[in-house]
């Protein structure tokens, strides 16, 4: 088999298989030894495909640069279009202004007509009661949240005791009417969510978690599912 044959045939199987791909998994589709296959993940990385993940915890394809850029349907458009109005409604500050960027960025890149379709499309969304505000800046903790880095932060719960906090930062999610993050809480030792509203003083440490948060994600949202049961909306 040629090499270029087998890092196509790699880039297939990192297209179809479950993420993240072990290595074994890949090896086995594409017929190579484990070394072969992590210099070949090296080699599509050279070649500008984005590749997340590492030896030991699998391998995710998040940008295959020879793939085309996609086309909209007018109603995956409007879903579009719906999405990110309602995340400029209800997202936290940073989020919201990412949306709205967003949206405009999305109508100068459209062709004409669809440009069209957007700019005077009638959908809207709209709270009457609009998520608290964070005490914290949202974008700093999103970015400790996907850098896999403990963060610290003072924290005041229901009842006005205060604490402080050292986190695995896994997830920012709205519930009701505020932002929460979702983290496994070192001080405590146990999942637990944490209204943005109620902390202060955020402090990212240089300590990295990495790979532990998409199965620590994984583990809480089923914990979730399973103490909310039909009450909670699949997302």
């Amino acid at each position: 088999m040629s090499r270029t044959h087998r890092l196509f045939q790699l880039m297939q199987a990192l297209r179809s298989l479950p993420s993240p791909a072990t290595a074994a998994h890949l090896a086995d589709a594409t017929g190579v030894s484990a070394r072969t296959l992590y210099r070949d993940i090296d080699t599509l990385r050279g070649l500008g495909a984005v590749i997340d993940g590492e030896a030991g915890y699998g391998y995710t394809l998040i940008e295959d640069a020879h793939l085309p850029p996609l086309g909209f349907k007018d109603a995956e458009l409007e879903a579009l279009v719906l999405g990110l109005r309602e995340v400029a409604a209800v997202g936290d500050p940073a989020l919201a202004d990412a949306a709205r960027t967003a949206l405009t960025k999305l109508r100068a890149r459209l062709p004409k007509r669809q440009a069209h379709r957007l700019r005077h499309s009638v959908l809207v969304a709209h709270r009457f009661n609009p998520p608290t505000k964070p005490n914290i800046d949202s974008g700093v903790l999103r970015e400790a949240c996907w850098e896999e880095k403990i963060v610290g932060f003072d924290y005041t719960d229901k009842n006005g005791t205060p604490t402080r906090r050292e986190v695995k930062p896994l997830s920012i999610m709205l519930f009701d009417q505020s932002h929460c993050l979702l983290a496994w809480c070192l001080t405590r030792e146990d999942f637990r969510a944490f209204r943005l509203d109620r902390m202060a003083t955020l402090v990212v440490t240089d300590r990295s978690f990495r790979p532990e948060r998409a199965p620590l994600m994984k583990t809480y949202l089923a914990n979730l599912k399973a103490a909310a049961g039909d009450r909670l909306v699949p997302f």
